[in-house]
């Protein structure tokens, strides 16, 4: 099925539901009619937006993720379904009960998986991966010598060719344009994670009290260079430091509703997200051992 990730950001817009559709009105004309079933997720990034509760209610239902932006344009909030899946209780049961190796050896190959990937878009953009790929060999139960942190220090200056660069949400530059693709791939992951009937505060790894995301954190790790290669290829012809415009959101946006070849099938990051999401259920109910994590 086809996932749009609609972001409405350039004009003022009034939202509502007909016959199971997302109706989008500007100035007291209909601009797009979209079926529910189809919503991946809503981006609400203009100050003139208005809707009515239907299609909270009726996104929620289809279970599509709504993400509200700042004045900047930066995500600041979302909303995921409650229920999602007929096993909930029983995997949310699974989920709380999971014991410290499981959750730190899931946590091992969600590391491994993230540098392999942090190794192979370094290799196709500058031909030198810098050693992540062996650098990956070495994370352990839990990573308990952070060898994520090692990779991240050679990642990002390699990453953009700057020896000054360094991953900070405040910064001006790229930065926010990472953290726009972070915050929709974390809401793609969110829902697959609700749809498995998992809990999302319920981390592997991130645990803070004030992160109700945490097990979308975790488990969207693997999956955030897809999102750096949209960041390195639209400053190959763009300032880092020029405004996040709609053509920058747009270019971010396009990776994260492609599809990526596995397994001989042309997949859908929603469709892979939630099949790694299952495959973590299995792991918290003792039934696999294995996350299902493919190379993209």
């Amino acid at each position: 099925m086809l996932e749009r990730i609609i972001d409405i950001s350039q004009a003022g817009a009034r939202l509502s539901v007909s016959d199971k559709r997302l109706v989008v009105e500007q100035g007291g004309e209909q601009k797009a009619s979209i079926p529910l079933g189809e919503m991946g997720a809503l981006v609400i990034s203009h100050p003139a937006v208005v809707l009515t509760q239907p299609v909270l209610a009726g996104l929620a239902e289809a279970g599509a993720p709504v993400i509200v932006c700042d004045a900047k344009c930066l995500p600041t909030g979302m909303m995921l379904p409650m229920v999602g899946h007929h096993l909930q209780a029983e995997r949310l049961a699974h989920q709380t009960q999971a014991s410290a190796p499981v959750c730190k050896q899931a946590w091992r190959q969600i590391v491994q998986a993230k540098i392999r990937a942090q190794a192979r878009l370094l290799q196709d953009l500058h031909g030198d991966d810098r050693g992540l790929a062996a650098l990956a060999e070495r994370v352990k139960s839990g990573d308990p010598d952070n060898v994520e942190g090692q990779a991240s220090r050679r990642y990002w200056p390699a990453l953009f060719g700057n020896p000054h660069f360094r991953r900070d949400r405040d910064l001006p530059d790229q930065n926010k344009n990472l953290n726009y693709g972070y915050a929709v791939l974390r809401a793609i992951v969110a829902r697959a994670v609700c749809a498995a009937g998992l809990h999302p505060s319920l981390g592997i790894h991130h645990r803070n009290r004030y992160d109700a995301f945490a097990l979308a954190d975790d488990l969207m790790e693997p999956f955030r260079p897809v999102v750096d290669r949209a960041v390195a290829a639209w400053l190959r012809a763009n300032d880092p430091l020029a405004e996040l415009s709609p053509q920058a959101k747009a270019a971010l946006i396009q990776p994260l509703m492609a599809c990526y070849p596995v397994q001989g099938e042309e997949r859908s990051l929603f469709d892979i997200a939630a099949r790694a999401a299952v495959s973590l259920t299995r792991i918290f109910a003792g039934a696999a051992k294995n996350l299902v994590l493919p190379e993209l």
